[in-house]
């Protein structure tokens, strides 16, 4: 487990690296990347859904 120098340490070597101006930018982009992994993964769900009750519409019509 970290303990708080620890957290701190880490936050500093990120503020010299990337500087302040840059870290907003990366957090946004991390924030997407994670949302559209999510909404991948419910997509292919709504997918096979939609497939389902389709197969049942056409299994009703014949």
């Amino acid at each position: 487990m970290l303990g708080t120098w620890e957290i701190i340490l880490i936050v500093l070597v990120i503020l010299l690296i990337f500087g302040g101006k840059k870290i907003p930018e990366l957090m946004k982009g991390i924030g997407k990347g994670i949302k559209s992994f999510k909404d991948g993964m419910n997509g292919k769900d709504e997918e096979k859904e939609e497939q389902k009750q389709e197969e049942k519409k056409t299994d009703a019509n014949a």
